[in-house]
């Protein structure tokens, strides 16, 4: 079971519960046989109807999550792993009381499983930022090439000369992706300010597109980036990096269907410049993130606390 518990498995946990004991009585048993606290069940008004009496034993629980873990997901592992619901079929009509219970069962395993696999993959991710962290503090190579690479966007950020700039910043992502084992193909193609390219990670081709420019990436800009994209083969995905930003209409529009792109701005190039994450981390949260909701701009801030 997860470390914190999303809103919708506590709903989902909250309508088995409801479902899966007719009477009070044996709901309160269940729970006694399940908590080790007892105190979120006495506290409970047991006068009071089920559902609510549901509701106010499990928002206990769950207002102290670092206290109640071991209960949370006690409870959380035996409702979802109930089987036999022959109490119901007993009762007036027990058939259907039990098959709205078995599929409050599922629904809740179902939950369960798909956000034990999410946070497996969190926590795979977060331990290779740590150990990529990690390594770049010993590595003093890598360190001092990072420091270097650090140094030559610092001085293109009071450059005036767009098309210096725009090479510059090309020779800068080349030597990043690089450091980083990310295979950068061939050359960079620069017109303008815009930068293209291509790089691999873990089994998958990106497609790269970076502009500098002083307005936030509009939604044509993507949009031209997307059908590049969606020209290739299924498994390429996109990286667009825009030093200034994006406009939120342009990751509205593109945070909908099946993105086939993800964003990076110049406050995520500085967070890897800085070492407060490594490259291959940041890219690889994003896209998580990405996939679980569609949003194709995870904020560094929010990744790193």
């Amino acid at each position: 079971m997860i470390k914190r518990v999303s809103a919708l498995a506590i709903q989902a946990l909250k309508e088995a519960l409801c479902n899966i004991y007719w009477y009070k009585s044996d709901l309160r048993s269940f729970l006694q046989n399940c908590i080790t606290d007892t105190s979120s069940i006495t506290s409970a008004n047991w006068d009071n109807y089920k559902r609510q009496i549901v509701s106010d034993t499990v928002d206990k629980l769950c207002s102290d999550q670092d206290k109640y873990l071991g209960d949370l997901r006690r409870l959380f592992h035996e409702v979802s792993e109930m089987k036999s619901f022959r109490h119901l079929e007993e009762l007036e009509d027990g058939e259907i009381k039990a098959e709205r219970a078995r599929q409050s069962v599922a629904e809740l395993k179902r939950i369960v499983e798909v956000h034990d696999e999410v946070a497996r993959e969190q926590e795979d991710i977060e331990k290779r930022r740590k150990v990529e962290a990690e390594r770049l503090r010993k590595n003093q190579a890598v360190r001092e090439k990072l420091e270097e690479i650090k140094n030559k966007f610092m001085v293109l950020l009071s450059s005036t000369q767009p098309h210096k700039r725009g090479f510059e910043l090309e020779i800068i992502l080349y030597d990043l992706f690089q450091l980083f084992d990310l295979d950068p193909k061939a050359s960079f193609r620069n017109i303008g300010e815009q930068i293209d390219g291509a790089f691999s990670l873990e089994g998958t081709d990106y497609l790269f597109e970076a502009k500098w420019q002083q307005e936030p990436c509009a939604i044509q800009d993507l949009d031209s980036f997307s059908g590049k994209i969606k020209r290739r083969l299924d498994n390429t995905l996109g990286l667009f990096l825009s030093i200034n930003g994006f406009s939120p209409d342009a990751i509205r529009a593109h945070s909908t269907g099946r993105p086939v792109l993800i964003l990076m701005t110049g406050a995520d190039l500085m967070a890897v410049l800085e070492e407060r994450i490594d490259f291959v981390s940041l890219l690889l949260r994003k896209r998580r993130h990405a996939a679980q909701t569609g949003n194709i701009l995870l904020q560094i801030h929010e990744i790193i606390t």
